[in-house]
């Protein structure tokens, strides 16, 4: 089991569809998580506060999600030396490209990884690829993952090739 945790925390609650393949995704892992709601806007002592005591509370690394202006992963990443791994949340108003835009166009200094709009599995695999550097039980466990991907790729191009040879 990894020794550092990942926090995933969300501007609003109504993201929590967004995160949860994240969530499943370090559990299947066997990486500690914990989830909070904290907004950039709304609440910006507690996510300063949360951030600037991450290291010291057993984190390795924060993910961020959040959606419209998406400042969250940027106030996150100003108050701590962890990576800081953003998930733009697609809105009604943008379709999430005011996220995305918000969320990679960090100013120099303060950088946030970001995955795809919704890309929480992507986070979720990019967080543990980060804390494995340090954890060779995890290393092993992610190189399981991506030759299970490419079996998984393999059966489907064989099933393929058997259509194409009946036409």
């Amino acid at each position: 089991m990894s020794v550092k945790k990942v926090a995933v925390i969300m501007g609003s609650d109504s993201d929590f569809p967004v995160v949860t393949p994240a969530i499943k995704r370090l559990k299947e892992f066997g990486i500690p998580v914990e989830v909070r709601v904290m907004s950039a806007h709304r609440t910006p002592d507690a996510a300063a506060s949360f951030s600037a005591n991450a290291v010291k509370d057993g984190f390795g690394v924060i993910i961020a999600a959040a959606g419209k202006a998406a400042h969250l992963a940027g106030v996150l990443a100003a108050h701590t030396t962890l990576p800081v791994i953003g998930i733009p949340v697609k809105s009604s108003t943008l379709d999430g490209l005011d996220a995305l835009l918000a969320t990679v166009q960090m100013p120099s200094g303060i950088p946030v990884a970001t995955v795809a709009i919704d890309g929480a599995d992507n986070a979720a695999i990019l967080a543990a690829q980060m804390l494995a550097l340090s954890d060779e039980g995890l290393a092993a466990r992610l190189l399981e993952m991506k030759k299970s991907m490419a079996e998984g790729v393999e059966k489907k191009n064989a099933a393929l090739q058997e259509k194409v040879a009946l036409l």
